[in-house]
């Protein structure tokens, strides 16, 4: 059981590096700090063997509250009581030491649980098996990738008797596939009864896991309830931010003189800790997703039109050169793809050093609201024949937001009825 009484958290801001030490030697007669609040009286219970997921944008405190939660912070005021073994799952690489090999951090972590070391070893296969980083189990940790922290951590965390898991967003980080993997570990672990705290942006998430969430919203409790009634009312809030930054944007257009803005030429910025495939006889630049006026967007409500545009550069010379893009949704599925040739775009040879870029112009279904994300690729060869030289896993989110009728599955494929009535 998990339990918290009005929490709150104070941060103390300060302008410049230097007023921290000025404040501390007047003894209190100088206040040089601003107050920032990161949680603001929050209170709830979270029963034994429920799942809770908590949802909020970026700064609303989920992590500060998982923190405070799991102990690594103490409230400014209020009080939190947990009762059970508790392992968190938070940033990139918290509570590993770098120094240390993997195998060495698992026996620490145990340790600092309360395990013994025989009760470690005996949980040690498991963990490599799901982990699946082979050697470098016993390679100091600092040389690994953020995809094999995250590995290891996930192993570690559900494989020593966890009576209270806590799962920030660092899954995110993860591939596809071990995406998957953790979660059906996490529904295992649901049916054992083990209470889970789980921190996420994906709606979806919220729908397939929780048995009740929290919408967090500026450090306050926005709202607690059925996960469905959650995730449609953060949507539409979500929907109504979008629309009212969209409205500022064609206000600023027209104040400007009507220009339409434009995306660059040539893009060439990708957001950090991609997974990469490919030969890397091309290499993607970067990539983009306006709608058809050129402006960025991350949300969109159906029906819409939008573009995606891919910049590339040749490293080694492509005969038959193939840009595409895949739509993939929260679940990993592959909702639709394309490429040029797939549209009978022919393009022509690549030289190296040679840089092209593509706008893929997509008319999207009618999709059930979620998260989604674009996935571009390059590759040299024939529609049925070809080599991957890049592709960009999950490279650009976009979510879609509850607008008309219901998409019940993945989308809503066009159909007529027709009735026949016995003469």
């Amino acid at each position: 059981m998990i339990a918290l009484d009005g929490v709150s958290k104070m941060y103390k801001l300060y302008g410049r590096p230097g007023d921290r030490l000025r404040e501390l030697v007047a003894f209190g007669r100088r206040n040089l700090h601003r107050e920032y609040w990161a949680l603001r009286d929050v209170g709830f219970e979270i029963r034994r063997g429920e799942t809770f997921c908590i949802v909020g944008e970026n700064g609303s405190g989920k992590s500060t509250l998982l923190k405070v939660i799991a102990g690594i912070l103490q409230p400014t005021s209020g009080a939190v009581l947990t009762n059970g073994r508790l392992t968190a799952l938070m940033e990139l690489g918290a509570g590993f030491n770098p120094e240390f090999t993997g195998r060495q951090n698992l026996f620490l972590n145990g340790a600092i649980l309360g395990l013994s070391t025989r009760e470690v070893r005996e949980c040690v296969d498991g963990i490599l098996s799901f982990a699946e980083i082979g050697l470098y189990i016993d390679q100091p940790v600092k040389t690994y990738s953020s995809g094999m922290v995250v590995r290891l951590g996930f192993a570690l965390a559900v494989h020593l008797h966890p009576e209270i898991l806590m799962v920030d967003e660092a899954l995110a980080v993860g591939d596809v596939y071990f995406r998957h993997r953790c979660m059906r570990k996490i529904h295992e672990l649901r049916a054992r009864g083990v209470t889970i705290v789980y921190v996420t942006h994906d709606v979806a998430d919220i729908k397939a896991l929780g048995d009740r969430a929290l919408w967090l919203e500026r450090g306050r409790v926005r709202q607690i309830g059925e996960p469905g009634e959650i995730a449609h009312q953060y949507l539409d809030a979500l929907a109504r931010k979008g629309a009212q930054y969209q409205e500022r944007q064609t206000r600023t257009a027209k104040n400007a003189g009507g220009a339409r803005p434009a995306p660059p030429e040539i893009i060439a910025s990708l957001p950090p800790g991609l997974t990469r495939y490919g030969d890397r006889r091309a290499e993607i630049l970067g990539v983009a997703l306006t709608d058809t006026w050129g402006r960025p967007m991350e949300a969109v409500r159906l029906p819409a039109h939008i573009v995606v545009r891919i910049s590339l550069k040749a490293i080694a010379p492509l005969e038959q050169p193939i840009v595409g893009v895949l739509l993939r949704n929260a679940q990993g599925v592959d909702v639709s793809g394309t490429n040029t040739a797939r549209e009978a775009v022919r393009m022509e040879p690549l030289a190296p050093g040679e840089i092209r870029t593509l706008d893929f112009h997509w008319e999207l279904p009618e999709l059930a609201p979620g998260d989604y994300a674009l996935t571009p690729a390059v590759a040299d060869g024939g529609l049925l024949d070809y080599r991957f030289c890049d592709l960009l896993e999950n490279a650009i989110p976009l979510r879609v937001l509850p607008g008309g009728p219901p998409a019940y599955g993945v989308m809503r494929l066009p159909c007529s009825v027709s009735a026949q009535y016995p003469a």
